[in-house]
């Protein structure tokens, strides 16, 4: 399968895990769990070993395949296991989707990398991997602020010397605040807009 062949599927997967995202929610809405936290949590987390391996799960998923917007996972996250919990696994989850696309990237090289992110994206990035130790302290100062794309980072990142061991350990160590912050923001975000409108 050429580049645009896989760009194309993977666009047309993360179409389909969008509608699938929307048409849940609305789902949801209309049963009233968003309106009630405890039911909410109830339907995902009722099981106190298989809700949480579930949901680590699907969160590996969406950074190695985009197929639901993380954005919305990681609210989920939260909001359904309470801000430490939550945390933790979205944590748990991220970091290893983030080494599992690093791997991927670095097996596959450059063809793989073009059919998971844009032509612009990857252009925009790939004069970062020109000095390895300038690299390095770009690349953990992108993972620790909310601010980069974490996951065409890591993919492209597979490009260059950076040992697997030093990979992780900047993904370990940079990636609690922005999962926090970008969590954070995300519900109380979503409050506050939910105030204005209601």
């Amino acid at each position: 399968m050429n580049i645009a062949a896989s760009r194309k599927l993977i666009n047309f997967i993360s179409i389909i895990g969008l509608g699938v995202s929307i048409a849940l929610t609305i789902y949801f809405i209309n049963l009233g769990v968003f309106k009630d936290l405890d039911s909410l949590r109830e339907l995902v987390g009722a099981s106190t070993i298989l809700g949480p391996i579930i949901f680590i799960f699907i969160q590996i998923l969406q950074v190695v395949i985009p197929i639901i917007p993380g954005g919305i996972s990681t609210a989920a996250g939260v909001l359904i296991f309470g801000p430490y919990v939550g945390f933790i696994y979205n944590y748990v989850g991220i970091c290893i989707g983030s080494i599992i696309i690093f791997l991927l990237g670095r097996r596959y090289g450059k063809p793989f990398i073009l059919s998971m992110i844009s032509d612009k994206t990857y252009n925009r990035y790939i004069g970062w991997l020109d000095n390895q130790r300038r690299f390095d302290k770009l690349f953990a100062l992108a993972i620790f602020l909310p601010v980069a794309p974490d996951d065409a980072l890591c993919l492209m990142a597979g490009l260059t010397n950076i040992s697997v061991r030093k990979f992780t350990w900047i993904i370990l160590l940079a990636k609690p605040l922005s999962i926090f912050l970008y969590s954070m923001a995300l519900i109380y975000g979503g409050n506050f807009l939910s105030s204005l409108l209601g």
